[in-house]
């Protein structure tokens, strides 16, 4: 996910500038009694995109509370989707907390599929096709001709060594005219990202890794813990898949 519109979202889409935001309180915008939603002026919640799930958690006002059980972007505004039809109303200011142990060990992983796109592009330069992710565990898609148990040995162990190096993570956000010039940015398609996202947001893996992404991440390689290759497969020629787990070291 990249953003919207010409400045980076400092005040509204928390999530995007701080990942460790747990807790934040906002004002209501609007709210959708049929889909039981609502609609926040500045939220901490990720509301999914690029692989990686949205967020759940809970919303208190006044007497009220409920828990979100769905966060999505729809006609420009991120929605919050609640579990019953207690709403507030529009206006009430909330306070939302995000279920962090879920939150964190999402960025845990999305960080080690990041690591692992940056190893595979440093020893092959073979750019990612496709990915996906849960809590705790993930898969990449890359067009290598043949994969195997050896392969994924190898790719486990590289990206433990990078962990290890406690890499420092950045999140920038770079002009459509810079980004589209940076060749570093060539393999993650950013030319293929409609022109009014504008700024990109990037996500700097200092020194493996950087890439045109909008989810959210650890602030150092280090905080990924253990990273298991579990399993390689073929998904047809020209596309293997790697599926790798994160674990308490």
């Amino acid at each position: 996910m990249a953003v919207p519109g010409n400045k980076a979202p400092i005040d509204t889409e928390l999530f995007a500038v701080d990942a460790y935001a747990r807790a934040f309180d906002s004002a209501v915008l609007d709210v959708d009694t049929e889909q039981h939603r609502v609609a926040l002026a500045r939220t901490a919640f990720y509301p999914g995109g690029g692989g990686q799930p949205h967020d759940l958690g809970t919303l208190t006002w006044g007497d009220g509370s409920n828990t979100i059980t769905k966060v999505a972007r729809q006609d420009g505004r991120i929605w919050h989707w609640l579990a019953t039809d207690e709403l507030p109303d529009p206006n009430t200011e909330i306070h939302g907390e995000i279920d962090w142990p879920r939150r964190h060990l999402l960025m845990r992983t999305h960080t080690a599929l990041h690591i692992l796109c940056g190893v595979v592009w440093q020893e092959f330069r073979i750019p990612v096709t496709g990915g996906n992710m849960d809590p705790g565990k993930g898969r990449l898609d890359f067009p290598f001709d043949a994969i195997n148990t050896e392969l994924g040995q190898r790719l486990e162990r590289r990206i433990n060594e990078e962990v290890a190096k406690a890499r420092e993570i950045l999140v920038t956000f770079l002009g459509r005219d810079v980004a589209d010039e940076d060749a570093a940015l060539i393999r993650t398609s950013a030319n293929l990202i409609p022109r009014e996202i504008d700024p990109l947001r990037v996500i700097d893996i200092v020194g493996l890794d950087r890439q045109a992404d909008g989810g959210t991440h650890v602030a150092s390689t280090a905080d990924v813990g253990a990273v298991v290759v579990t399993g390689t497969e073929s998904k047809g020629k020209g596309n293997k898949r790697v599926r790798l787990e994160v674990r308490d070291r």
